[in-house]
């Protein structure tokens, strides 16, 4: 596959057949943004776009990771113990400090419980660290500590020939015990995941082919003296740069463009005109995309800095102009390719947040902020870091001072070709450098098996995922009892409906729990031996009837949500109870689209938006809201006005006294150690890790809480399982003791 546009499509089946985590890179230029542009018509799966910083996040029209995540700023250890184990600086946290003193709120674990598809843009600056705190949080949110990201894809674009993650010295010397780099390939959490790396190869940008191969050894560490040697052809003196004016500087450091603009807009005799940009609610100043003044004088070089959103495509980002006229509210250019004259109109830039729609369940984007200005800034000269993603016809590159590696192959893959670069400094050999430890995964990489037979091998690893996630009940089931823990009470409902939807919720999956675990069996079987007729038959009838069964559990949920909005005093309970429904909704969805999803992939055909079934399963949920808050009356019949009486013993859902294994269970889950659990209850470390383990046996506490996950992979990887525990403790040679092999052990069954 050659062309850009098969290698597209093949990005498009990867992210909508697969569930591998996805590298799409590319040179500048090969259309990784179109990509991004076109990936909500292009996929069915529920995402967020995320990027490292905010102004990443603007062009990306997404959101930070930090503001998603609500990260401390800092380094992430990825470890469960404590950061003093390991550093006496402040700045750091790890698994531990991240759950416990910075949560997530419920706005963003909602959006983060809904996604499939996790998409980070501008990825060559996201590191390490980072990558695999994004990991912990999604296996958190998502109940699942198993895989990687919690089971949510991940797509990450970016070209690693650019902009390279920055890290302090002081940083590094800690987080150097746990990577041997920063870049995000290094993240554990990608260890063992299989990645996928798709490199978009048709340029765009350049046509030229001596420019492009010597493009192409400056990116690969490859660059020859005869490349050095053309380049430097494209020296020009001073008094020669100043006969080809005006043309925009491309510089190595910002004090240097700062200087070069200040310089020349002082050196126009005709007076400054100043304007203020337009700030409404929130919109932090690190997300700024121009100065909140602009100082601009008649004769100015100015450059715009986003695409015309009037859809006229009167201007582009990185399209440079001169300003001709100027009035307290107009502002006037001329654009270097036309002789038109152009009056600007400001232009906003949309501060987002991701929030869960409360009626419908869609994904939606919130505006809580935006900044107006006119979109241009003074362009004399820009650093190489900001003329990323720009394009020029001409430019004076000045790079004698490059300092980060890469910078010159970006400076100059900003032309289009050589006879538009004009070097303002001649190129030493000594500059041109790539980052070794990113030509060695790119090549390691490039030598990945054939894309198309690993799409095969993934999808058919991603058939099982669907049939192992998709029909299964014990995650809601264990949603039901979670949520039960959370929300006990001296207080129990007056209405007995009301104390009754749970335990009969209970009820009406766990009696299904076995007949699902045979019907996944028989599933697999199939898909095993390539049965697609007998598979698509089994899939139709089983969705239905699980359908039916869901509807039913919905029933009882919507009904019950709508009974406590009549209530006073239970907001916490109401907000507990939509994430509930969340989780039925999402395995109502997954089951009603499986069968289109899984014939889409035996068949070998794109399988792009599924909204029709959305809308339909939206309606459906809407109508029996509607019906529900008709059939009861306005106000509730209960003597409190909270619905809720006083009560010995609050029912939990299975309607049992909590044992003492629960006792020790809800204890580790609230938050205590095993040791401090022993003390309060008097009992040995011994028989709480017998409890522990109980809670991992029913699937009540995730088993990376308790054991490290290279040990989990070591002991789940074993090829030839040995018959006894007393076998395993023997086959490692007593490196691992018996409570943490029953544990793993009792994690996969």
């Amino acid at each position: 596959m050659n062309s850009s546009t098969d290698r597209l499509e093949l990005a498009a089946r990867f992210v909508n057949t697969t569930g591998a985590p996805i590298f799409l890179t590319g040179k500048a230029g090969t259309g990784k943004t179109t990509f991004l542009r076109d990936l909500a018509a292009r996929t069915h799966k529920r995402y967020v776009i995320l990027a490292p910083t905010g102004i990443a996040a603007l062009n990306a029209k997404g959101v930070t990771i930090h503001s998603q995540f609500l990260f401390p700023f800092g380094s992430f250890l990825p470890t469960r113990e404590p950061e003093g184990n390991f550093t006496d600086r402040q700045g750091f946290f790890t698994q531990q400090t991240l759950a416990r003193r910075h949560p997530l709120n419920q706005l963003r674990r909602k959006v983060l419980k809904a996604i499939d598809l996790l998409v980070i843009d501008e990825v060559s600056m996201l590191r390490a660290d980072i990558l695999d705190a994004i990991d912990y949080r999604m296996r958190h949110v998502k109940g699942n500590y198993q895989v990687p990201f919690g089971g949510v894809q991940v797509l990450l674009i970016g070209d690693l020939y650019q902009l390279p993650p920055i890290v302090k010295e002081e940083e590094w010397a800690v987080l150097s015990q746990f990577y041997t780099s920063m870049h995000f390939f290094e993240a554990k959490a990608l260890q063992q995941s299989g990645m996928v790396y798709l490199e978009l190869d048709k340029i765009f940008r350049q046509q030229d082919d001596t420019f492009i191969r010597i493009l192409n050894n400056l990116r690969d560490n490859k660059s020859t003296p005869e490349d050095v040697r053309r380049l430097n052809q494209q020296f020009k003196s001073l008094d020669e740069i100043q006969e080809l004016m005006p043309c925009i500087t491309l510089t190595t450091h910002n004090y240097k463009a700062d200087e070069l603009n200040l310089r020349e807009l002082r050196s126009l005799a005709s007076p400054s005109f100043f304007y203020d940009a337009d700030l409404d609610r929130e919109f932090p100043e690190s997300m700024f995309p121009l100065p909140p003044i602009l100082e601009l004088k008649v004769g100015s070089r100015v450059m715009f800095i986003k695409n015309d959103s009037s859809g006229n495509g009167s201007y582009f980002n990185g399209k440079l102009a001169t300003v001709i006229h100027l009035a307290p509210d107009e502002v006037q250019v001329r654009m270097d390719d036309q002789k038109e004259d152009y009056v600007l109109k400001k232009e906003n830039w949309e501060n987002k947040r991701y929030q869960l729609n409360a009626e419908t369940k869609e994904l939606e984007e919130e505006v809580i902020g935006t900044f107006s200005q006119y979109p241009i800034k003074l362009a004399w000269a820009v650093t190489v870091h900001k003329s990323q993603g720009l394009t020029f016809d001409k430019a004076i590159v000045d790079v004698g001072q490059a300092f980060a590696p890469g910078q010159v192959y970006v400076a100059l893959s900003r032309l289009r070709s050589l006879e538009g670069l004009i070097l303002r400094t001649r190129i030493q050999t000594e500059v041109i450098f790539s980052d070794a430890k990113v030509v060695g995964f790119t090549q390691e990489k490039s030598n990945q098996q054939d894309l198309p037979e690993l799409l095969r091998v993934h999808q058919e690893h991603y058939l099982f995922q669907l049939v192992e996630r998709t029909f299964e009940l014990d995650s809601l089931i264990a949603a039901l009892i979670q949520f039960q823990k959370e929300q006990t009470s001296s207080l129990e409902f007056e209405e007995e409906e009301l104390q009754a939807d749970l335990p009969a919720l209970y009820q009406l999956l766990d009696v299904e729990r076995e007949n699902t675990r045979k019907f996944r069996q028989q599933l697999q079987f199939l898909i095993q031996g390539m049965e697609e007729a007998k598979l698509l038959d089994r899939l139709e009838k089983g969705s239905a009837y699980y359908l039916e069964l869901l509807l039913e559990g919905m029933k009882i949920l919507l009904r019950h949500l709508v009974k406590i909005e009549r209530l006073s005093r239970v907001k916490s309970y109401q907000q507990s109870m939509e994430e509930l429904e969340l989780e039925f909704l999402s395995k109502y969805t997954a089951i009603a689209r499986s069968s289109m999803l899984i014939q889409g992939i035996f068949k070998g055909e794109g399988i792009g938006s599924l909204d029709a079934v959305d809308l339909r399963i939206r309606q459906v949920r809407q109508q029996l809201v509607s019906q529900f808050r008709e059939a009861l009356p306005a106000t509730a019949t209960t003597k409190n006005k909270s619905g809720r009486k006083k009560s010995k013993e609050k029912k939990s859902v299975k309607e049992k006294k909590e044992d003492t294994k629960e006792q020790s269970i809800r204890l580790f889950l609230a938050g205590k150690s095993r040791e401090e659990i022993a003390t309060e209850r008097g009992y040995t470390l011994g028989t709480i890790m017998t409890h522990l383990s109980h809670g991992v046996k029913t699937g009540q506490i995730q088993v990376e809480a308790l054991v490290d996950q290279e040990a989990i992979w070591e002991i789940q990887g074993v090829t030839e399982k040995p018959g006894s525990l007393k076998a395993y403790f023997e086959h490692f040679e007593g490196k691992y003791d018996y409570d943490t092999l029953r544990l793993v052990l009792y994690s996969e069954k």
